[in-house]
This record gives C-alpha cells, structure tokens and sequence, in this order.
C-alpha cells in the first residue's frame, strides 16, 4: 500500500461523518467508556497473521475511497505514459478533522490498548522545558472520505535559498518526495510551471470507471506493500510483478518556480486543516532570516489565496483545460458552508478569496485564473501531509481491530496497537498486556538476524493489571509435590509440552528432554494425543497461569512472613516550612486503611511502622497497649541500629488510636524546627534492619527534599555541572557519585526490601545517585520540584494513594526460557542481577516492565518456531509464595520480508529507548544518538535492499508496519536525556532516564509522541474523545483549546482568540487576559462544555499510572515554551530536526548504506 493514494472525497466541512461526533469511541488505553455497550462476542478464532481484506469492488476510484490493506497503488511520477483513467491530482471538498491518508489502510503492526497505568511520573515546577521527553499520541479517527491538509514546517536540511544537497533532488529542494509505492516511473520532462499535477484528457472526454484494476490485493503470502517516500525525480523501474500502475505526473520545478505538489495528491490544496481549525497565519512578503516558506499557501480560512493553476506557456502536453472537478463520479452534495469557511469546488483549486478577519491577505503575487504568473514564490518542501501519520495508523489499527477480540491460540500472531481498546482471549500465548515483542517472526539464523538488525526483544509486564471483563491468571495448587517441570532444563509445564507413551512421559518444548510423569499428575490422551483434562488445567491450556510454590521455593526453606511498609519523613526545615509534612501525616491518617490485600480478605496483612529524620533518626513505639506513642532517638547515624522491636510494626486496626495520636503529634513537635541538614544512607539501613529483626520483606516509603550533606555514610557533595554537556564527561551526569548505595542496594534486594523515593527538591539533589537503591530494588522515584501546597498537593496525594494501594509482589526473582537457537542475553529494567540469568527485585509492582534481548546461539526451524516462558517466583502482599508463568510461541522465517511484516514498531521505540538511556551510562551522548540513527538507517536500508520491488534511489521506502519509525525515533533523539534544552536540570535528566527504563509500550508511547486533543471539537454529548491531531504547531488554532498529554504532564493551551464563551464555561473568567497560569485543576463549572473537558481529564488521568499535572498555557505567554517543546513533529528548541527534516536525514543515511 502505498502513502500516496489521492485525497478522498468526503462529505463537506461540518457533516456528521461515521465515526465522529456520536460515535462510541473506545477509550485510548483501555478503559471502556461509560455507555458503550459490551458486545457479545460469538465463537471467533483469532485474527489470522495474514489478516487480509477483500479485493475493492468494480468501479472503485482512487480518489474516492482507501484501497483495502496490502493494494500495491503505486502512484508514481511517470508522465511519458499516463494510465488511462488517470485523474490527475484531484482534491477533496473539506472534511471534518480528518488526518492525512499517510497510511493505506489497516496496519498490520498490532498494539496494546490497556492502559495499565503507565510509570511516567509527573514533571515538576515549571522550569521552561524542564519536561519530560515526548511520546507517541492516542488517536484521531481515520475514515474513508477524510482528506488531509498541507502543513508547512521549518527545516533544517532545507533552508530557503540554499544550493540542493545531493543531485537526485528537484532543483532546490527535495521538491516531489513522493510518498507511494515501488513504482514504474520515467523522468518527467523538464520545463513544466507551478501548479498542480495535471492530466491528460482522455481521448473520450470520459474516465474509465473500472478502477478495480488498479488495486489488487496482496494475496497472504505476499503481505502489505512497502510505503515509499520518493525523493528527486525517480527514475524508471520496473513495475511490480504482474500490477498494473496508476500513474501520476510530477512535473520538474522550473528554477525560481515552486514545484507541484508531490505525487500524493496532496500538496497544496484547497479545503481547511485536518482540525478544522485555522492555523496561524503564514507572513506574506519576503521571508525572514531563517524562515522557510512553503509555497503559496494553501486557501484555508487563515491562508486565503489559492495556488494559481500552471499558465499555458509552461505547460508541456495539452493545456490541461479548466479544473477537473467533479470528472470523477458525482460530486458531493452541496451543503452550505460552515461559518468561516468559504465553499469549495469539488476537489479542485478554488478561486482566489478575499481577505478573511484577522487574516493576512491573498499571497503576494497569486495570479487569478488565466492571468501571467507574478514574481515566482519561495521554494515548496516535503508536504507534512504526504508522510507517515501516527494519527492516522493509531485510527486504522482502532478501525481494523478494536472489534474483534483477539485470541491467543495461533502461534506468532501481532497484537493491535497499544492504543487501541481490545479484549484479549486467552488460548495458550500469553496476552499482550503481559509480553510484546519486538517482532512476531524471529530470523532462523544469526546471520540473518545480523543482517536486518532488527534487535528481538520483549517487554514483559509480569503482574500487569487486567480490564475487568478480563479474567485473572488462574492458581493452581499440585500440593506438596509442586508444579511439573522439565527434569533437565527445569521449564514448567506449559500448553507447548508434548505428552507421549499414552500421556506417561512428556517431552519439553525446550529442551527435548523427555521427563516422567509423576503418577498424581498422570491423565490418558484422546486420539489426537491431547490429555483429556486438557481444558480443566490452566497450564495445559492457557499461555498465563500461577501456581502456589511449595516450602522448597522460600527463602531459608521457611514459609515467608506478611510484608512490611514502613513510612521515613524527612521533618527537616523544609519540609516542615512547605507544609509537607502535615500534609503526608493527615493523609496516612485515612490511607492506613487501604493497604493492599488478598482477595477475599477483610483486612491487609500488612504491618506497618513510622521512622521521621533529619540529622538524626526518630523511632516510633506504636504498640496497642500504649495509650501514647513513645520516641526513641538514634544519633549515632555511623552505625545504624534499630533501638526496638516489639511495637515498630504493628497491625493498623490493632494499634489505631495509638497511630493516629502519633500522626497528629508529629507536625507539631517538629513545628520549630531549624535543623535544614539531612542524611539519607542511614534511612534506608534503619528500614532495612527493622525487616531483617521481623523477618519479613516490605517497602520502605521515604518522603525526602534535599542534598544529603550531614555527616553520615552515603554523605553526598553538590557536582551538578552543567559544562560537561556535550562533553566526553557528560556521562558521570547519570553515574552514581559513589558506589557506597550500589552495595546498600544490594543489601535491600537480599532482605526483599523495596525502596519507594518521593522527592521534593528545591535544588540540586542528585537524583542519579539517590536513585541508585530505588532502581535496583524495583520501587518507583516520584519527583516534585518546587513543592506548593496548593499547586502540587493533589497530584501528590494521588500519587502517595496508588503507590500505597497497588498490587505488589515481594522477594522477586524471575527467569526468561527459550526453546533451542535462543537466549535471553541482556536486560533492562529496575532490577539486581547476582548472575546472568536471574532478575532479583525485592519489590515488583503492575506498573513495572522488565525488558529483555535475545540472541541466537543456534538455528531455528520454520516448523517448530520459538518459544518464551517467563517465570516470576513472588510473595504476595498475604506472604503467599507463588510463581507466576507466561508463555509465548513466536513463528521462525527463512525470508527477511515475513520479519519486517510481523515487527511492533512501538515495542522497538520502547527497547530502542531503553538501549539508548542505558547507553549514556558509559559513552558520549553524540555516540548514543549517531549509533541509534545508524541502526535504524540499517534496518530499513536491509529492507530496502532484500524486500522491496526495485525502484529509483530517489525513493524513501518505508516496511508497512514500520513506516512510523523514524517520526517515533526522532523524539527519542529530542527527549531531554539525549537533546537537553538549556532549562533542563541535570536532576530532570537522570530522573527520566530511570522512569523510561521500566516504562510499558503504552507509557513510551505516549510519552515520546504525546496526545494531542481538540477540546473545542469535543462532542459534549458523547462519552468519546475528540479525534487527535498531529504535534505540530502547524495544526494548531488561535481560535481553539487543546489538551497534550505525554503520561507526566497534561497541558491545556488557549488560543487569543478563543470566544469569550468558552473561557467563561472553561475557567469561570469573562476574559483570555484573566485566565490564570497558576490553576492546577480547572474550577468545577455547571455547563456541558466544562463537565466535558473535565471528564476527559480524569479520564485520561485514570489510564495513566502517575498522576499528570495540569498545566494552563496561555498562547503568545512564557510558558509557551515548555508546550512547544511537546510539539514533536517540529524543530526543537534544543536543535532537535523537525519530522519532515529527519525524515530526509534518514533517506540520506539509507542511500549511503545501499550505495
């Protein structure tokens, strides 16, 4: 399939479209939306790897309708022969809201759309682009009859007036990059004007109207075709094997001229932007230093001049004759418009229009129909509209796939899409929200594997949480004797083992050690040599299961005690001053009584105890037979001990009033305090030591606001230097200031003890080095700079609450297997490693993902495939031992193409992310980035070489499900680890670089591409989302609001000219003028429009598994800056490329690499 198909013809600006306003749209992330009905699903065998669709019926025109997914359309820059129902570059009438057709169809690439809570944790303070890096957005509908705008970007690679960079491109600038597939072409002729691509008129005077011949289908084998983005003027190649080609003229550039717009059919055009909503005005006249210009503008309610059609005399051919609106089928009824819209022709260029409010007037120079061209305007660029949108693949995935459940039984099948809102259906693989691989088809040989460079990981989330209408993993209990395992490799029994000898031995999928059946678990075989209690067990049949570990799994061969949470409060200066620390103790107050529990339970099992710090350490007897809490001081911080044991932890319903007396006393005896010095190695070794005396694992909650300078172990200096940026010593940024916590860490991790870290820094803290044991315990940092009460209170109130009460598992150690040719060989994640096998965790929470690389050490096979059993031996919050399976059965290929077919985009950014923040552990930032761009100008040049059909080096071709590649490898490239911006503290980095490192598909997604919504689109009567839109400024309108989430922060940004309605039904003020910065949630309103976006912010808030903070941004206001930063598809402040501009970077590398 190619980018390139025409514009479609939908309905025009302001009808309702199937699947807009109304329409029940499923929430991104997964949680489903009040009022959507559950279907009943009927017996459904699972999408199929193939997953096809049906050949388009006769009569079927390009520019009508998408070809169903796999049609090889190439449109191409031929203009020697054109096809005979070729119809030129059509364009269709406005539509509402639409994103560019940058995809074909359906994506392949599947996707996880729960959200399990991501673990992004919520930026601090508002240091200009002190922000998070970006992340992948949710959605934005895609429908048959939505056309796409054209976009106009600042360059890097293409600066006005500069000479061409590399001889295929079009005069000056890579003028036609056509996005289609491989194609037939052969060197437009030279001299043809401006304007748009014309056609031939048919002899007739009528088009054919069989299109159907253009769009064959790829038959399962042959899977969907490349996306190709054509560079230069392409040169002619062969077609595809046995297609016919569709065929569209690109005419040269004319120096001085701007080029036509590419071979997508989507250059300048005349119908609103995809939001429907005016962009800021483009400045007429010569452009500013700097300042790229692209092309006459399109006629938009803000851009009011229409590109003029090419003047006779630079035509070459026929004189193409008046529009070609309308040649082909009929045209759209014609509704009036909608206010501030002029009505548009049926897919041609309209005329010229007047001058619109507060818009400039008609592009200087923009000659009417028929008249002489006037001076020749700026070189036209890349059309943003005519590349791969992420939009648009998030909304075909949603289209394609969000109905149908998908069921796990087939071997090496791709999930949807993170974003996308699907039921899974266990029947032997685990489900997505557990593992997602990097690719589904695994090379049978290294050498293969070498060639592509296509690393194969997975991400595995071993305690994700499921949506409720899924079922919980099942526990199985074999008694005294245990799970079955594999005599020799030790795997446990799973769906993949082979019964054999009437069900009395098994054969391991794994090893092929055949094992004996112990005589409890043995069970006759049916005829086709399935036992017949094959459904009755969990771990015959389901790919995800538990089973109660026996004594032999403990710890001392000893059934482990019920964990402890001890809370350690800084009552320091400053956090005695912020109003911290009432705050923390009026909250645990209420919080003590939803500790995690087991099922059933009525109350938690978990004990509890209160330590408080500053210089010295404060113990707290809380027994129930107190009627006072009493304190024990320790000042010998040098050697840590813990001064009581019977009383430290206690049972909260037990020691209730004792408690509570203590959490009141607290804030005030501390009230006076001065001391602003504090220590915070001896903290940790207190908890430490109170676990080690209870016999128990827990967490330790340390609430703590700065640079631990007090005499003690662990003492830390102020190093923050911002000059090493940039330089070779750049990286000691992110190593820890000394190894002291890294043999703390490995204390914690034997004793099961977790760390949780809130910080609340004014300065300086040195998070790389306080975050050491957090990290390799398996806890969580979260970081608040600047705390104010009233501004910060809720999000971290929000955050203290979900820590407190999520799911966690104690003592963790956890195992990756794989059947023969493959093993795990590197990890990342917030785990220790005592060897090169077990990830040891002393605490792993539903929001934490281990990652993990494999490597060939043999060869596969095509017949058997490759299978993954990851097993996670835990204890419960109840001090239950459990170990919990999943298994994965991945298909092998021989064929380089099936690789790149089945590949997860989103999973390789999450792994490629990983690779990167790991890797300025140890080398230069620069070599980081340039090595990340070189592996990824590798995989796709190996595709280009090996798969695709062969066409002109002038052509950017891109595999079908990784055609986002490079969009989501640029803003891992501009995230604040690898591209800081000037306000970027060192602390924000090193804070950053540890949350990505166990962040899920769906957190990196979001995170590197944010979400990006109209409000003022909202439909307040339905319960669905705006449709997303592209991040760029570009799409943005001063007339509207938008919301921009990234899993950390949300931003609402108001544009001037919003209606002062809305700011009063948003932010209860009559004026833009009066809306305040400071606001940090929006003011409860009784009116639709404010209930709305409301909901949308919880619901949003819900998915994500850190609290987002609200930030108001005000257009033209300081804090502009930090939104823009959020703005992906542009250029960075920090001197991060634009899309459009890393794209062309990318073709370059390719072309290197195959030349």
């Amino acid at each position: 399939m190619s980018v390139n198909q025409q514009a479609h013809t939908g309905p025009p600006y302001g009808q309702p479209q199937p699947g807009y306003q109304g329409y029940q749209q499923p929430a991104y992330g997964g949680q489903p939306l009040p009022a959507v009905p559950q279907s009943q699903y009927g017996a459904y065998n699972g999408p199929m790897p193939g997953y096809q669709q049906p050949v388009p019926p006769q009569g079927y025109f390009p520019s009508l309708g998408f070809p169903s997914k796999g049609s090889p359309v190439s449109l191409n820059s031929d203009t020697s022969s054109l096809a005979p129902n070729f119809i030129g570059s059509l364009r269709a009438p406005p539509t509402s809201g639409a994103p560019p057709p940058a995809s074909g169809a359906s994506l392949p690439s599947g996707h996880l759309a729960y959200s399990q809570f991501g673990h992004g944790d919520v930026q601090n303070g508002i240091p200009a682009s002190a922000a998070p890096m970006q992340r992948p957005p949710a959605s934005q509908p895609f429908l048959p009859g939505s056309a796409p705008t054209p976009v106009s970007q600042t360059s890097t690679f293409q600066q006005y007036g500069h000479p061409p960079a590399s001889v295929q491109q079009l005069s000056n600038h890579m003028a036609g990059m056509t996005i289609g597939s491989t194609t037939a072409s052969a060197p437009p002729p030279a001299g043809l004007g401006y304007g748009p691509p014309t056609s031939v008129p048919p002899v007739s005077g009528s088009f054919s109207a069989t299109g159907s011949g253009l769009y064959t289908p790829y038959t399962a084998s042959q899977g969907p075709p490349p996306t190709s983005v054509s560079q230069g003027l392409p040169l002619a190649q062969p077609p595809f094997p046995g297609q016919p080609i569709s065929t569209q003229r690109l005419p040269t550039q004319v120096p001085g001229f701007a080029p036509p717009p590419s071979s997508t059919g989507i250059g300048l055009s005349s119908y609103p932007p995809t939001t429907g909503a005016p962009r800021p005005p483009t400045m007429p006249g010569p452009p500013l230093p700097g300042q790229t210009l692209a092309g006459p503008p399109a006629s938009q309610p803000n851009h009011v001049s229409s590109p003029p059609p090419p003047p006779p005399s630079t035509m070459a051919g026929p004189h193409p004759g008046p529009p070609m609106s309308g040649l082909h089928g009929p045209p759209p009824p014609t509704h009036p418009p909608q206010p501030g819209y002029q009505m548009q022709q049926n897919g041609s260029f309209g005329q010229v229009r007047g001058p619109q409010p507060n818009y400039g007037g008609a592009y200087p120079g923009t000659p009417n129909y028929g008249s002489q061209p006037g001076p020749p305007p700026p070189p036209k660029r890349l059309d943003p509209d005519s590349i791969p949108s992420p939009i648009q693949v998030i909304e075909d995935d949603r289209s394609n796939r969000g109905s149908e459940p998908f069921v796990t039984g087939v071997r090496g099948q791709v999930p949807p899409l993170v974003t996308t809102n699907f039921l899974v259906k266990d029947q032997g693989n685990a489900s997505p929200r557990y593992i997602r691989c990097t690719s589904y088809n695994i090379p049978c040989t290294s050498d293969m594997a070498k060639q592509s460079q296509v690393p194969l990981a997975a991400v595995i989330k071993p305690l994700a949480t499921l949506p409720p209408e899924e079922t919980l993993p099942y526990l199985v209990d074999h008694g005294e004797s245990g799970p079955v395992r594999c005599n020799r490799c030790k795997a446990y029994m799973c769906p993949f083992m082979q019964f054999i000898e009437g069900g009395r031995r098994f054969q391991c999928c794994f090893c092929s050690c055949v094992t004996e059946v112990p005589p409890h678990y043995f069970q006759h075989l049916d005829h086709t040599g399935k036992r017949v209690d094959f459904y009755d067990r969990p771990e015959l049949s389901l790919g995800s299961y538990e089973f109660l570990a026996t004594v032999d799994y403990c710890k001392n061969n000893k059934f482990p005690t019920p964990p402890a949470f001890i809370f350690m409060i800084d009552v320091s200066y400053n956090a005695m001053k912020s109003g911290l620390v009432r705050l923390i103790c009026e909250e645990l107050k209420s919080l003590l009584d939803y500790l995690p529990r087991e099922g059933n339970m009525e109350e938690s099992a978990i004990r509890v105890g209160f330590v408080t710090y500053n210089k010295v350490l404060h113990f707290y007897n809380v027994k129930s037979s107190l009627a006072q809490p009493q304190m024990m001081v320790v000042s010998d911080v040098a050697d840590m001990f813990v001064p009581l044991l019977d009383g430290f932890l206690v049972n909260v319903n037990e020691s209730r009033t004792v408690i509570a007396s203590l959490l009141d006393q607290i804030p005030e005896m501390f009230a006076d305090t001065r001391e602003t010095e504090t220590v915070f190695a001896p903290v940790i070794q207190a908890g430490l030591e109170a676990l080690k005396a209870a016999e128990c694992a827990g967490k330790l909650f340390i609430f703590h606001t700065s640079l631990p300078i007090a005499e003690a172990p662990g003492k830390l200096k102020n190093r923050d230097d911002k000059k090493l940026i940039n330089t070779d010593k750049e990286k000691t940024l992110f190593q820890p200031q000394t190894s002291f916590y890294n043999n703390l860490a490995k204390d914690c991790v034997a004793q099961g003890c977790c760390v949780d870290l809130f910080l609340f820094p004014n300065q300086y803290l040195d998070v790389a080095t306080l975050g050491v044991v957090t990290y390799q315990t398996g806890g969580s940092i979260y970081k608040y700079a600047y705390f104010q009460l009233e501004t910060d209170q809720d999000r971290f109130l929000n955050d203290l609450r979900r820590d407190v009460q999520k799911e966690v598992g104690f003592d963790a150690v956890m195992r990756v297997r794989t059947s023969t040719g493959i093993r795990a060989t590197d990890f990342f994640g917030a785990f220790y490693m005592s060897n090169t096998t077990d990830v040891e965790m002393a605490g792993l929470d539903c929001d934490k993902t281990i990652t993990v690389e494999f490597k060939h050490d043999d060869k596969l096979s095509e017949d058997s495939g490759a299978l993954l059993q990851c097993a996670l031996l835990y204890t419960s919050c109840a001090g239950q031992r459990r170990l919990r399976i999943h298994n994965l059965s991945l298909n092998c290929c021989t064929q380089l193409a099936d690789l790149y077919r089945n590949c997860e985009t989103d999973t390789l950014i999450n792994y490629l992310a990983k690779y990167a923040y790991r890797g300025v552990l140890s080398s230069p930032v620069k070599t980081v980035r340039d090595a990340l761009i070189n592996q990824c100008a590798q995989i796709l040049a190996c595709y280009r070489k090996n798969c695709a059909s062969p066409s002109s080096a002038g052509q950017l071709i891109l595999p079908e499900c990784m055609k986002l590649l490079p969009v989501y490898l640029n803003c891992v490239l501009k995230s604040d680890v690898l591209q800081p911006g000037p306000e970027v503290t060192t602390d924000d980095r090193a804070y950053i670089r540890q949350l990505v490192t166990s962040m899920d598909v769906a957190e990196t997604n979001v995170f590197f591409y944010p979400r990006l919504l109209p409000l003022t689109k909202a439909d307040v009567d339905s319960d669905s989302l705006p449709a997303a839109i592209r991040n760029s400024e570009e799409r943005l309108s001063k007339g509207d609001i938008y919301l921009l989430e990234n899993g950390l922060n949300i931003f609402v940004w108001v544009g001037v000219n919003v209606q002062q309605g809305l700011i009063q039904n948003l932010f209860g003020v009559s004026s833009f003028s009066q809306i305040s910065n400071a606001l940090s949630t929006l003011p409860v309103l009784e009116n639709p429009f404010s209930k709305k976006v409301r909901s949308i912010i919880d619901m949003l808030q819900v998915q994500r598994s850190r609290y987002m903070k609200l930030i108001i941004v005000k257009q033209e206001d300081k804090l502009e800056m930090l939104f823009k930063h959020f703005l992906v598809e542009d250029k960075s402040l920090s001197g991060g490329a634009s899309y459009v501009d890393f794209l062309c970077h990318m073709h370059k590398e390719i072309r290197q690499l195959l030349s």
